[in-house]
């Protein structure tokens, strides 16, 4: 008699989104190392061929040109109320934060009052933003499946400066928005695989195909991954960019003169604030155990 396999845990589909990830991210690494093989063997053959690679430097130079009208904060810099002017994910907050419970669900309304919240501003181009999630990452989602916090997520666009023109913070972010909406049951495996294949700064980034790639790795529905791959998440009614922009706006104004990533809140409180050093491992942790008292 046949049976149906069964469906892999949320866990389990953390961590094969984790391990595409670094598979993707491997991959990218060889094609980078065949590419600077093959320009450093095109400039030591000398002067002849200075023309034949500038040509292949700028056939490698991503298209860029369909990035140029997507929404910026800036957009939002004389707007008082920037979310209140932006379509929303369905499982954010008023505030702009994704908040993920013991069920690893995005989109939890009540937070239970015994439970702490622990807020990341986050930018998935920045590195520190990455050393933060391989120091605290596991931490947090062992103190969540545990129901001790809930980890509100706050995507920003801060970097895109640094992505050569492809706007991959505003790409990645408005990528994590869509599944938070459309299947939030993939949210946080998603979010992991993003910081997983984290990008160099000064780099292109992730395509829209790589990046589907991993959602899809995550769990999400092929439909949702496919309207990444081809970029339609980026535009139109069901795009979460210009809400990328408002809450990036919103964070820049709230945390004035100057918002870096990542930046850290226990029950609101700025980790900063409290002379928290989240580099120090245990030492977010221990903040957290204060903050439950």
């Amino acid at each position: 008699m046949s049976t149906t396999p069964s469906r892999p845990s949320k866990s389990q589909r953390r961590d094969d989104a984790r391990a595409q990830a670094l598979r993707l991210r491997e991959e990218q690494q060889r094609q980078a190392k065949r590419q600077r093989t093959i320009v450093i063997a095109l400039l030591v053959a000398g002067l002849a061929v200075v023309g034949g690679v500038v040509a292949f430097i700028w056939s490698q130079a991503p298209d860029t040109s369909s990035y140029a009208d997507l929404a910026t904060s800036e957009d939002f810099a004389e707007v008082e109320e920037p979310l209140a002017e932006v379509s929303a994910p369905s499982t954010a907050t008023e505030t702009g934060g994704i908040r993920v419970g013991e069920d690893g669900v995005a989109g939890v309304e009540d937070v239970p009052d015994d439970a702490v919240v622990v807020t990341v501003y986050a930018d998935y181009m920045c590195p520190i933003c990455g050393d933060f999630e391989q120091i605290n990452g596991p931490m947090l989602d062992e103190l969540r499946e545990a129901g001790e916090v809930v980890v509100e997520y706050q995507p920003v666009s801060i970097l895109d400066r640094f992505a050569q023109g492809t706007r991959y913070s505003t790409r990645a972010a408005a990528a994590a928005a869509l599944v938070a909406d459309r299947a939030p049951e993939a949210f946080v495996g998603f979010s992991t695989a993003l910081f997983a294949s984290q990008p160099a700064e000064n780099t292109p980034g992730l395509s829209d195909e790589e990046i589907a790639e991993l959602a899809s790795a995550a769990g999400v529905p092929q439909a949702i991954a496919d309207t990444i791959a081809d970029g339609s998440y980026l535009e139109g009614d069901g795009s979460f960019v210009p809400w990328v922009a408002a809450t990036t706006q919103v964070a820049s104004r709230e945390f004035a003169p100057q918002f870096g990533t990542p930046t850290v809140l226990v029950d609101g409180e700025n980790v900063a604030d409290l002379g928290v050093n989240w580099q120090v491992e245990g030492a977010l942790e221990a903040a957290i155990d204060d903050a439950r008292g």
